[in-house]
């Protein structure tokens, strides 16, 4: 080993080894941006000092309300500006971050405020009223809430609550950020619904966000001074790391608190917006938007889109209108993206409108945060890379979760074999390239969101005079897909569809909620397993 055998005194120290952190990246900015205007919500613009104040009053307030290292501190907010500062004050104080779906049913709510065990929960008050159903509901006391109100938005304050500028001025400027001893500790907690109907808890540390968030710079083939359209929701993997990001290249945030095409098109004519993420409905959204709701603007803005691959039609019409698009792929348990589709422009420059955007619809290669990011057979084996043979989509690396929450078991079965496990169905081009051919577990994405078939049926089964459900994806023009509900209804019972939707939309949030019910006989194997495949089949032609 020459004199690599012997590394007496080349030990870690404090000057040669700091834990990753995304936190570094606004302390950093706060001095070397510090009279860039780092965020833009609504009338409010704030440099890079003003933020990195705000977010230290927040730390300091949180502190002040009891919360401590380890505690977590949910949220309850659209793209709005706390959200954006919970990002960096929630951690700043040594606590972790849940962001919560705020399209999210009571019940759901209330159970991740029970099993994140929530000390305090940012709330804008157009969910107050959901946050009061959700802690009534748990057993115990629910977390505290501070109201952020938005009077532009037509949500005032409800005065019940301390309200988030309160909560910001009882904090101290001077508090002294708690930035992690070990990389390894837990920076945020997210849920997905994954294929039970019981959210699971998705943990991330301080390494795998920060070093998601830098890998998309060189993705997104980044130059200083970005401006980032916030339309993916920061409940969504905490907006892919990209609020993480910004600070790193002076960027500036634009929040974006209704996903409207006009706010859109307004913020890319009017603040210059050069990067923006969404799922394909926001693709669809922008094609359709009728004229009185569009801008001109002179230069290409960057897309990254994620969710069902966005069709080729959308995509001819899409990217004549100033965009790039680039297909990414990944899951709530890799912290966002982890492939990106790779333009190469040695093959693909000369394609036509139509090939361009077949291959633009796949999900690509591997991330450069990423160790590795492949197609695998039941024996964990590489497939051939035919566009034929498919498996599953393994990934390993430094962006993959801690593991669910109170979930031992989950989390060994997520990494068997020493990679995540994504329940995606694949297949790889001779070139590696990956494309999604089926979602394995049955997940329906709908205009982004995760939808557990098995949670609808849950709920379905609940109806008096059904027997059996099955639900499974239907595709839709707008969304993507929307959930299809087959149903068999017990002998003599009756039942119309509109009934059914309507005792759905009772218990579930309203993108979990069936567009389609059909009655009848489910398919069956002589098991008794129902036959998924010829439902989604059938599905196609309703």
């Amino acid at each position: 080993m020459g004199w690599m055998a012997d590394e007496t005194g080349l030990e870690k120290c404090a000057a040669n080894f700091v834990p990753l952190t995304p936190l570094s990246g606004l302390r950093r900015a706060a001095t070397v941006f510090p009279n860039r205007i780092a965020m833009v919500s609504g009338d409010t613009r704030l440099t890079y000092k003003d933020y990195h104040e705000s977010c230290t009053r927040l730390a300091s307030g949180l502190a002040k309300l009891g919360v401590a290292s380890g505690d977590v501190v949910a949220t309850l907010l659209p793209n709005v500006r706390a959200a954006a500062e919970a990002h960096f004050g929630v951690p700043a104080c040594g606590a972790v971050l849940n962001a919560i779906n705020i399209r999210l049913d009571v019940h759901t709510v209330a159970y991740i405020f029970g099993h994140g065990e929530a000390k305090v929960v940012l709330v804008d008050s157009a969910f107050v009223a959901l946050a009061e159903a959700a802690i009534a509901e748990m057993d115990g006391d629910g977390p505290t809430i501070v109201e952020v109100p938005d009077d532009a938005a037509g949500f005032p304050a409800s005065d019940r609550y301390m309200a988030y500028e309160a909560l910001l001025a009882s904090g101290d400027p001077a508090f002294d950020w708690i930035m992690p001893q070990d990389e390894w500790e837990s920076i945020a907690l997210n849920y997905t619904s994954g294929t039970t109907g019981q959210p699971k808890g998705v943990v991330y540390h301080h390494r795998g966000a920060y070093l998601n968030a830098m890998g998309q710079v060189l993705s997104w083939q980044m130059t200083l001074y970005p401006v980032y359209l916030m339309v993916v929701p920061l409940f969504h993997c905490n907006g892919w790391c990209h609020t993480w990001l910004m600070p790193m290249m002076g960027g500036t945030l634009i929040c974006c608190r209704d996903v409207a095409a006009k706010p859109i098109f307004d913020a890319i004519a009017d603040e210059g917006v050069t990067h923006m993420g969404g799922a394909p409905i926001v693709l669809n959204m922008m094609v359709n938007a009728p004229e009185e709701e569009r801008r001109s603007f002179d230069h290409v803005v960057e897309v990254f889109t994620a969710g069902a691959p966005p069709a080729p039609a959308i995509l001819a019409k899409f990217e004549p209108m100033g965009f790039n698009v680039t297909q990414i792929y990944g899951l709530t348990e890799v912290y966002g993206p982890v492939t990106e589709c790779l333009w190469d422009d040695t093959r693909w420059d000369g394609l036509d409108t139509a090939e361009r955007a077949a291959i633009k619809a796949r999900q690509g290669v591997t991330m450069p945060f990423i160790e590795e990011v492949t197609v695998t057979n039941e024996k964990l084996e590489q497939i051939e890379m035919d566009s034929v043979s498919d498996g599953e989509i393994m990934i390993r690396g430094n962006a993959v979760m801690k593991g669910y929450l109170k979930n031992p078991e989950a989390t060994r079965e997520a990494f068997a074999g020493g990679y995540f496990h994504s329940g995606d169905i694949a297949v790889q081009h001779p070139d590696s390239y990956i494309q999604i051919t089926d979602r394995a577990k049955d997940i329906i994405i709908s205009g982004g969101e995760n939808i557990s078939s098995v949670e609808v049926e849950a709920t379905l089964m609940h109806h008096p005079s059904v027997s059996l459900a099955a639900v499974v994806a239907k595709p839709d023009e707008k969304w993507g897909e929307v959930p299809c509900a087959f149903v068999e209804l017990l002998e003599g019972a009756d039942a119309e569809e509109a009934e059914v939707i309507s005792f759905a939309r009772e218990h579930l949030a309203g993108f979990k909620t069936p567009k389609k019910v059909v009655f009848g006989e489910l398919p069956k194997t002589s098991t008794g397993k129902i036959q998924k495949f010829a439902l989604r089949e059938q599905a196609k032609t309703l």
